[in-house]
C-alpha cells in the first residue's frame, strides 16, 4: 500500500510516515497543498492522509480536486466537531479523524481505506506452501515460521497478490517503495535475494528474464 502524508506540521508528518513505514507500507510526505497536488498527479497513491489546514491551496481544496478518483482521502483536522466532520466527508474525504488521535486507530483507518482503494484481498494469502497473514504480519513455508523485514513481507505480499502473475521490478517499486527510491536502484534484486534465501529451497519465487518475478 502506497500512502500519501500532506500535513504541514513537519515533525507530525514525519512521525506518522515513520510509523506507517513500521507496518509495512510505502509512505511519502510534503507540507503544503501545492506540493500535495502535484504528487498526486505524478505518483498513484492507494491513500491520501490530509490535513485539512494546509498552507498554500487548503486542504479543502485539495479534498474538492482529488475526491472520486483512484485515492482514498483521510482528512485530519483538529476541528472535531459534528459539524466539522460532517463538513469534511462532504468534501468528498472517506473518512474523518480529529487532532489528537491514538496512532493505532490512524493504521487501522488507513487500511481499511487502503483495502477499499484496491482489489480487495483476503486477509490471509496462501500459494505454493506460503502462508501469509496480513492482519498479523506473519509468514509461514510449509509450517514453518519465516522471519522477514518490513520490505521484504510487502514484496511477498505483492507477489502472493498477483495470484501466479509476474510482477515487474518497476511494479515492486510503486508498491513497496517510496518515490525517494532511485528507479535504477538495484534494491528490489537484493531484496529478492534476502527473501529467497528465508524462504528456504526450493525456490518458490521465479525469475522470468527480462519481465520480473511470480509466485507459480
Amino acid at each position: 500500500m502506497r500512502v500519501l502524508i500532506a500535513e504541514d506540521e513537519i515533525m507530525m508528518a514525519e512521525a506518522i510516515a515513520e510509523g506507517l513505514r513500521l507496518q509495512a507500507l510505502a509512505v511519502d510526505t510534503v507540507h503544503d497543498g501545492g506540493a500535495a497536488l502535484q504528487r498526486l498527479s505524478v505518483n498513484e497513491y492507494d491513500v491520501l492522509v490530509l490535513d485539512r489546514d494546509l498552507p498554500g491551496v487548503h486542504g479543502d481544496d485539495v479534498c474538492r480536486a482529488v475526491a472520486g478518483g483512484d485515492v482514498r482521502i483521510l482528512m485530519l483536522t483538529a476541528a472535531g466537531e459534528l459539524a466539522d466532520r460532517v463538513g469534511g466527508l462532504g468534501l468528498g474525504a472517506d473518512d474523518y479523524l480529529a487532532k489528537p488521535f491514538a496512532f493505532a486507530e490512524l493504521v487501522a483507518r488507513v487500511r481499511a481505506l487502503g483495502r477499499r482503494a484496491r482489489p480487495a484481498a483476503p486477509p490471509v494469502l496462501e500459494r505454493s506452501g506460503l502462508r501469509l497473514d496480513t492482519a498479523h504480519h506473519e509468514v509461514f513455508r510449509d509450517g514453518r515460521v519465516v522471519g522477514l523485514s518490513r520490505k521484504e513481507f510487502a514484496v511477498l505480499e505483492e507477489l502472493l497478490r498477483a495470484d501466479g502473475a509476474v510482477v515487474s521490478a518497476e511494479q515492486l517499486l510503486e508498491r513497496a517503495w517510496d518515490e525517494h527510491t532511485d528507479p535504477f536502484t538495484n534494491v528490489v534484486r537484493v531484496t529478492m535475494m534476502t527473501l529467497r534465501r528465508k524462504l528456504g529451497p526450493p525456490t518458490v519465487v521465479e525469475t522470468v528474464t527480462g519481465v520480473g518475478y511470480q509466485i507459480r
